[in-house]
């Protein structure tokens, strides 16, 4: 098996593992007490702290290790409106950001506060210009990624700073697919991020506040992480994060490079390779090692199943999978094709040949997919001037396949009406549009679902 999913979870580094390992020994204590073994463990969460502390650019007595990234972001975000409270309530994130930030933000809205979510462009980032706009005077909070977690693009953190520390609001960046690469640029004011996403253990996340930066924890009072994360921490994970976290970034610039090319090579080849694929998010500021495509009248479920069986493990940001039957928001901010959606993340020491294996073998896994969707061939008999598509109770990709199997019965100019009620319709048939040369006319209300309307052009 080659494992193409490291933006989810990046394999253990090896030193990672080596300072896991020597630290049960040393750092089992607790850190707080003052005997011999309490030092001791004290040293090595102290040294941890001031490593991670380096690499995030912050000062250690900023820094604090939760749980998780999740949890991370959870506390930065309650913990900077509480302690801005009497500013306002008003919190601003962008349209694509984690899952663990758009729930905190529906956890504020629903507890009377008010959000703005930036939209961002085709290739998934926001525009600094925006943020600016959307600040307000009862701005308490700022939130943007660093770069996306789904497509790779890079979003404009020193910009969207400047904004925000010209309209004295804080800014949270979510760092957690990139901290492995480099610290976030421009003045931020937290920051967050998941040591298994840079080759880390699982179960520790970091949260830096910076010197300040209002903040009231939310929870009970408790001595430890400066009261921002509760209860005794794992000496042993937290050093095998600062480990693999130094690690990591002493080879960054190098394979970043590498990973470059790579990611490169499955841009500019898999569309060739394979018909009716659109590779998505921005094609130069984006992530070393992640590539994001999109195939026509494709399952994604189905597709990594397929790939799955050939040996390859990638990830999907698609809209019909076991877990969901809404398209990814991402993929729903970006306006790109959600169906066939396939997200492939190169962990650091990737060989070449296992990237050509990739190519060689996707070929074929979309084909089967397609065939056994009964995706369409080309047609050049012409009909009606509009034909009605019923595709009610059809979900992704099946509306597209259908619109795909009529629109050369109709004649250059007709139009085809698709009753779909399908959620996935409303991004994937304008997206189908764009991709082959046809036009969008627009949704209209209909008894059942909504119809969407084509014109043939070609």
């Amino acid at each position: 098996m080659v494992y193409f999913d490291a933006a989810s979870a990046a394999p253990l580094h090896p030193v990672a593992r080596q300072a896991l390992l020597a630290s049960l020994d040393e750092g089992w204590a607790d850190p707080s007490r003052l005997y011999r073994e309490g030092r001791r463990a004290r040293l090595l969460l102290d040294a941890a702290r001031e490593a991670v502390a380096e690499a995030a650019g912050c000062r250690p007595d900023e820094l604090s290790f939760t749980s998780s990234g999740t949890r991370a972001v959870h506390t930065g975000i309650a913990g900077a409106l509480a302690g801005r409270r009497r500013v306002g309530h008003h919190l601003i994130v962008s349209a694509v950001e984690h899952s663990s930030v758009l729930h905190s933000a529906e956890a504020h809205e629903a507890a009377g506060g008010s959000v703005t979510r930036v939209p961002v462009d085709r290739a998934g980032a926001v525009a600094a210009a925006s943020y600016a706009r959307a600040l307000r005077p009862d701005t308490a909070l700022a939130c943007l990624q660093s770069a996306n977690h789904e497509v790779g693009t890079e979003q404009p953190v020193a910009e969207a700073a400047e904004a925000c520390r010209a309209a004295g609001v804080p800014l949270l960046v979510d760092a957690a697919q990139s901290l492995g690469w480099s610290a976030p640029p421009g003045d931020w004011s937290l920051l967050t991020a998941s040591a298994h996403k840079w080759g880390g253990p699982p179960g520790v996340g970091l949260l830096a506040v910076r010197k300040g930066v209002r903040f009231a924890p939310g929870a009970p009072a408790d001595e430890r992480e400066r009261g921002r994360a509760a209860g005794f921490e794992d000496i042993p994970a937290i050093v095998a994060a600062a480990a693999s976290l130094r690690a990591v970034r002493a080879e960054a610039a190098e394979e970043a490079a590498r990973l470059r090319e790579l990611t490169e090579l499955i841009r500019t080849r898999a569309p060739r390779l394979v018909p009716d694929l659109e590779v998505v998010g921005d094609p130069v500021r984006r992530l070393p090692g992640v590539v994001t495509f999109s195939c026509l009248y494709v399952d994604g479920e189905a597709l990594l199943h397929r790939l799955d069986g050939a040996g390859f493990s990638v990830s999907s940001g698609s809209s019909c999978t076991s877990s969901t039957l809404t398209p990814s928001h991402v993929l729903r901010a970006m306006g790109v094709l959600s169906e066939g959606n396939v997200r492939v993340s190169l962990p650091p020491g990737t060989p070449r040949e296992d990237v050509e294996r990739f190519l060689a073998v996707l070929p074929g896994a979309v084909a089967g997919v397609r065939e056994a969707l009964g995706a369409p061939a080309p047609r050049t008999a012409e009909g009606p001037a509009e034909t009605v598509l019923d595709a009610l109770g059809k979900l992704c990709p099946l509306p597209v396949i259908e619109l795909a199997k009529v629109i050369g019965q109709v004649p250059v100019g007709g139009t085809v009406r698709v009753l779909a009620d399908d959620e996935a319709a409303r991004l994937d048939i304008p997206a189908w549009c764009a991709m082959r040369g046809q036009e969008y006319v627009g949704e209209e209300p209909a008894d059942a679902g909504a119809a969407y309307v084509v014109r043939r052009v070609s």
